[in-house]
């Protein structure tokens, strides 16, 4: 993607993900439980949360989950660990990233990935951590000591 491409540099907008689960109720309890976000709008089939500020909501669909619901989930290897596909989640700042890691240990929430840093030293030099939700679906949190190495390729001076 070239320069005049790129995504601007404005004040980022709240995203919207939409995924499956397959219990509304384990959805709530380890969404607005454990992880500690806010609930927003409802039906019988779906539930809003505010995930750092932004929306995601948990949609019914009986029999499914994430990708530990239907059968083997994809991995690629990253950094000496096989990293789960799909997934998703938030870039924190640091301190709300150990907040939310010392939150999931003490909730007893079994990490795919530890919480650790990779690529020490190299661009991308991040903090991360993987788990899975109650319906299989994987998320990752991750902070960077410096945000513009978020899309860095080689180490700023």
């Amino acid at each position: 993607m070239t320069e005049e491409r790129a995504m601007p540099k404005a004040v980022i907008r709240p995203f919207h993900l939409a995924f499956p689960v397959h219990c509304l109720a384990a959805a709530r309890r380890f969404y607005g439980g454990v992880m500690g976000c806010a609930e927003g709008r409802s039906a019988d089939q779906w539930i809003d949360f505010n995930l750092f500020g932004h929306q995601i909501v948990a949609h019914l669909v009986p029999g499914q989950g994430g990708a530990g619901q239907g059968g083997p989930a994809h991995h690629n290897p990253v950094d000496g660990h096989d990293v789960p596909v799909p997934h998703f989640g938030v870039v924190l700042e640091r301190a709300d990233w150990d907040a939310l890691a010392a939150r999931l240990t003490a909730a007893g929430v079994t990490f795919g990935i530890a919480p650790h840093v990779r690529f020490a030293g190299q661009a991308g030099e991040q903090a991360t951590m993987f788990f899975h939700d109650p319906s299989g679906n994987a998320l990752e949190f991750k902070s960077f000591a410096d945000d513009a190495m978020l899309f860095a390729t080689e180490i700023l001076p």
